[in-house]
């Protein structure tokens, strides 16, 4: 299939703009464009952005704070100036804004209002951490990040347990290796990776299996981790006794 171009998105709405996890080259033409037409940013933290938009070569533009401490207000500002003509544009301070980060609520808010959401997909420390993890991909869930507390993160691991799908979970380099070992006591010793730094000079992959990975992590690492877990062997019981064409096979 060939990219279109040339698809305009005529009038106000809210634009989705995924910005870089790390590398300034993943930052896309399209993004920056959007970007350098909004009306107004609303940004997980004005800095970070105005540093990004420094980057680019986009200046001049009118920052509104959207975070995890005030998003519901935010987000009925943000209903508030898409209604009155303006077109806002969504980031985080990396990645796809609502993904684990700000986002959610505005998009829900300006759905109910009837008015337009767009995307402009792009760089995921989800779906990268996914990738290299050498796990399977035709299924997974983002668990996003795990409880701080133990025994919480043990009973939220707990309805994982049947689930073929892989797992994919954010965590500090802090507790680390304590959710790799509950991991492995809650879901069993299955295969797993570990990785840091994506998309920069010093990103690394770490893989083996969940206790082999708690223990490498016992003087925590620097950094943020994404950690894949395989998803449970799914047993097909009696599949070999049924030939192809249905009939039972004679032993």
């Amino acid at each position: 299939m060939s990219a279109n171009l040339d698809t305009p998105f005529d009038g106000p709405r809210l634009w989705l703009v995924a910005t870089p996890i790390g590398n300034l080259e993943d930052f896309s033409p399209r993004a920056a464009r959007i970007l350098s037409e909004a009306d107004v940013i609303a940004c997980e933290d004005t800095r970070t952005t105005r540093r990004l938009l420094d980057e680019a070569g986009i200046s001049g533009k009118r920052l509104i704070a959207c975070h995890d401490h005030n998003e519901a207000q935010s987000a009925a500002g943000i209903v508030k100036l898409i209604s009155e003509g303006a077109s806002v544009a969504l980031v985080s301070d990396a990645g796809m804004p609502g993904i684990s980060d700000p986002g959610y609520k505005v998009v829900r808010a300006v759905i109910a209002a009837g008015l337009e959401v767009s995307s402009v997909p792009g760089p995921s420390s989800v779906l990268a951490a996914l990738t290299v993890s050498g796990l399977a991909t035709d299924r997974f869930t983002f668990m996003g990040f795990a409880p701080r507390k133990g025994g919480k993160r043990q009973r939220w691991l707990e309805p994982f347990v049947k689930d073929p799908a892989t797992l994919i979970i954010m965590e500090s380099a802090q507790r680390l290796s304590e959710t790799l070992a509950d991991a492995a006591e809650v879901l069993g010793d299955r295969q797993a990776a570990v990785a840091f730094e994506l998309t920069k000079a010093f990103e690394r992959v770490h893989r083996g299996s969940l206790s082999e990975l708690a223990a490498r992590y016992g003087e925590p690492p620097l950094g943020e981790a994404v950690i894949v877990i395989a998803g449970a062997e799914i047993v097909r019981e009696k599949v070999n006794k049924y030939t192809p064409d249905g009939g039972k096979k004679k032993s």
